[in-house]
């Protein structure tokens, strides 16, 4: 197989040597070019035909985001990772770049005075995720999660869904727009998730999923008492796991080992809600790399509640539901256009099913048409 082409961008020497040195020592990748602002970016792209740019956000002539917005009207599916700083300005820039069409975003070192710190943390960010969009690794090479033998769990049909959970990575940010904004302001249940990001970022997340969604969005604190018609985000470097005191559900944030390599991770919400609601939740599982959730996803089916998720053709990476799906711990998959609707109709009609029957009953009763 060919090595993945990459163009990188950046107008840091430091930086463009740091990502070129790292890329280069994978025998996978070809860093083919570098470029040190947006306009000889443009140039390169047109006569290199890289397969992957990392696109700086801050840079003189033409930062990051220009830069964007001209390669997406030339070069509409090239796969483009964003390279920002961990701060409040990068992490809105970062989410404005995902909003115009970024495929994903890695975060720049800190100043950690170790060159060797700062390479590690490429590899690790960086290679996986240039990996995952340009397809290197397919999805049936990967290994799947030890998936535990299903439990013979007493299912009552169509359980009331008291909570909705999400999981969600590369791609979700974009994702979580198109549903959390399509969610009735009468819900009657809440709704939990996570998506992997640093901190600062899912405050951030939360804050704009907020303004354009009818029902509250906030990133999650400890202790919150659960409410219905209401979505909560794992704050970044946070587990967040529902736990029963009383009558009330609540959040619980903790800085436990990080799970599937990540901090907040699906796993660990979908085990406290299993936990916490037995049968009573609906799982969702939407476009992400990797295999987080997928273990998480089998919790809640071992307790007697479904799981949905986000359909291939949809996603962005289809790691996190593909592996789901391939473990058949899925109900059905959905387009992402199409699953804010399914989370809705599957929460009222598990809630209503008197009116259900009232209604078969009903018709059942009503004289044939002649």
């Amino acid at each position: 197989m060919a090595p993945i082409r990459v163009l990188v961008v950046d107008d840091s020497v430091v930086i463009r040597k740091l990502l070129a040195d790292t890329l280069a020592a994978d025998r996978a990748l070809e860093v083919v070019g570098v470029a040190s602002d947006g306009r000889i970016a443009l140039a390169k792209i047109s006569l290199l035909r890289p397969d992957l740019v990392t696109l700086d956000i801050e840079m003189p002539v033409m930062d990051g985001l220009q830069t964007l917005v001209e390669v997406r009207k030339l070069y509409p599916t090239l796969p483009i990772i964003m390279f920002s700083t961990l701060t409040e300005r990068g992490a809105a820039a970062t989410l404005d770049a995902l909003s115009l069409g970024a495929s994903d975003y890695a975060t720049k070192p800190s100043n950690t005075g170790s060159t060797a710190l700062a390479l590690e943390r490429i590899r690790i960010e960086l290679i996986p995720k240039i990996k995952a969009l340009c397809g290197i690794v397919p999805l049936k090479l990967l290994p799947l999660p030890r998936v535990r033998p299903a439990l013979k769990v007493r299912v009552r049909p169509n359980p009331r869904i008291e909570i909705v959970a999400i999981g969600t990575s590369t791609g979700g940010p974009n994702a979580l727009a198109e549903v959390l904004p399509r969610i009735p302001n009468d819900f009657p249940v809440p709704i939990v998730v996570v998506q992997h990001m640093p901190p600062i970022f899912t405050r951030l997340l939360a804050e704009r999923l907020a303004s354009r969604s009818a029902i509250p969005v906030e990133e999650g604190s400890a202790n919150v008492i659960l409410t219905a018609g209401h979505a909560w985000i794992a704050p970044g470097n946070f587990h967040m796991k529902v736990i029963r005191v009383g009558l009330d559900c609540r959040l619980n944030l903790n800085q436990g080992p990080q799970e599937n390599s990540c901090r907040p991770a699906v796993d660990v919400l979908f085990r406290s809600v299993a936990a916490a609601y037995g049968a009573n939740v609906l799982g969702v599982v939407m476009t992400g790399m990797g295999s987080d959730g997928v273990l998480g996803a089998q919790d809640i089916r071992d307790a007697g509640g479904y799981v949905i998720i986000q359909d291939e053709a949809s996603s962005v990476v289809w790691g996190m539901p593909g592996l789901v799906h391939a473990s058949g711990l899925d109900a059905a998959a959905f387009p992402l256009d199409q699953l804010a609707a399914e989370i809705t109709r599957r929460v009222l009609q598990s809630r209503a099913p008197h009116l259900l029957v009232e209604r078969k009953s009903y018709a059942a009763s009503e004289p044939s048409a002649k």
